[in-house]
């Protein structure tokens, strides 16, 4: 029996919180996990404000990172005994309504569906500033040089999994290179991956990384790390 879950990781987002819950709910009626990172404004409270049979609230004590949000929320979903799970990033830049896409098309039997904003150009679409696009081209072509997946958008947060498949991946990243190591994983366990082509969104000009990562030569040695690192533990 299937048992769906959207997993949604939360820092500092108290402007988005209730809206994307709110439109999140005009397209889908099942659980809602969100994992607050340590947030230091007010989505805590809001969060527990949400709170219902429904949805599930999961505070960490303190900011650990993109990734490590993801993987706490990970094993809940694993203990809770879910059979599908999208992953939706709370800034706005995924929209709900593509949810049901999602699990419509992890039903034909991908292991993991994965959304991206380069594949096709859809109506609407957004610019994104130069040096993310950048990075994200040339750590999509590394990933596909040792995947042959062929995928266009190695960072896109908005994902859906076979529960029984994310749950052999052995993921510990604990912040934005994340995704990196679960490529390459996937290539090494055989597991199918797909493309789901998404609306491109950056309406925040003032969104950053946070500390050195806001500078794009760190950030792509850091993913460049990420890479060889895993390369070399996987021996590919």
């Amino acid at each position: 029996m299937e048992k769906r879950v959207v997993l949604i990781p939360v820092y500092n987002e108290e402007e988005h919180i209730e809206g994307l819950l709110e439109r999140l709910r005009e397209v889908y009626s099942g659980h809602v996990l969100f994992v607050d990172d340590g947030s230091v404004d007010c989505s805590p409270s809001l969060l527990r404000k949400l709170e219902g049979e429904s949805t599930r609230i999961v505070m960490q004590p303190e900011n650990r990172g993109y990734g490590a949000a993801l993987l706490r929320g990970f094993a809940e979903v694993i203990e809770g005994g879910y059979t599908h799970v999208i992953t939706m990033d709370s800034d706005g830049q995924h929209r709900p309504d593509w949810v049901p896409t999602f699990f419509a098309e992890l039903e034909k039997g991908w292991d993991i569906v994965s959304g991206s904003r380069y594949r096709k150009e859809i109506d609407g679409n957004g610019a994104a500033p130069p040096d993310r696009r950048e990075i994200n081209a040339v750590i999509t072509g590394l990933i596909n040089e040792v995947t042959g997946f062929g995928i266009t958008d190695a960072f896109c947060g908005f994902k859906a999994y076979r529960v029984a498949a994310l749950s052999r991946l052995q993921l510990s990243e604990a912040g934005y290179s994340m995704p990196l190591q679960l490529w390459i994983q996937a290539k090494v366990l055989g597991l199918s991956v797909t493309e789901l082509p998404v609306s491109r969104i950056y309406d925040d000009p003032n969104r950053t990384f946070g500390g050195g990562l806001d500078d794009p030569k760190v950030r792509l040695a850091l993913y460049r790390g990420t890479i060889e690192r895993e390369r070399k533990r996987w021996n590919v």
